[in-house]
């Protein structure tokens, strides 16, 4: 029997999808704009796991401001926006994952997202080994310094996947188009650290704004079959 349903976690509001005797704990970034899609991605997920699992999506207040973890006018000139990913990985790990760990059992997790989502979910996993994958779909990698950050902060989780569309690093704004060379570069640092094995790069037709549901639930099935092939 599966369920859905809203509930409210220190302050923040959660969509959960969740089966009879999940294997899997998986844990979203959700955005305003990624709201109105979540049931669908809920159900293309759970179609690519194949596999009983709690899927999470944890409300993200501000996109910029709560995902990036150091500023990059690129992506905002507000002078806030850098400083909060902290809090929001601190939300994660000491509220929300107690309380999935209370109703459901301590289970697998996987930390996922799109765009700012996705780098949210890189960069995290550089600050704890909490996370037993990473399914970062077309991450934003194209902010400033992210190579030089990536290579000296090892990541501290055993699997990563890696997206992007094939469009995507032929964006008009210079600063966008660098995401090509920061992914495969981001590819090539995961190999040296987790091995062929430990990480894959899936390039997609399109660009950004294309197939988001279906892209991160690719991402969430291959981290799955990864734990428990």
């Amino acid at each position: 029997m599966m369920s859905h349903f809203s509930v409210e976690i220190a302050g923040r509001e959660c969509f959960v999808r969740a089966d009879e005797a999940p294997r899997f704990l998986l844990v979203q970034t959700l955005g305003r704009h990624e709201r109105a899609g979540f049931d669908r991605t809920a159900d293309l997920v759970a179609a690519a796991v194949g596999a009983p699992v709690v899927l999470v999506a944890f409300q993200v207040f501000d996109w910029a401001l709560d995902l990036m973890p150091w500023p990059d006018p690129a992506i905002s000139r507000d002078p806030r926006v850098g400083t909060m990913a902290e809090d929001t990985l601190r939300y994660v790990t000491d509220a929300l994952l107690p309380a999935l760990d209370a109703d459901y059992g301590r289970l697998p997790v996987i930390l996922g997202g799109y765009s700012l989502g996705g780098l949210f979910a890189l960069w995290a996993a550089s600050q704890t080994d909490r996370f037993a994958a990473i399914a970062a779909a077309s991450p934003s990698l194209w902010i400033r310094d992210w190579l030089d950050f990536a290579g000296s902060h090892p990541v501290r989780t055993g699997k990563v996947y890696l997206s992007l569309g094939d469009r995507e690093e032929h964006a008009k704004n210079r600063a966008i188009a660098r995401v090509g060379d920061s992914v495969r570069g981001e590819y090539e640092l995961l190999q040296r650290q987790l091995g062929a094995r430990g990480c894959t790069l899936v390039w997609h037709p399109g660009g950004h704004f294309q197939d988001e549901g279906s892209r991160l639930a690719a991402a969430f099935g291959w981290c799955a079959a990864q734990l428990h092939p």
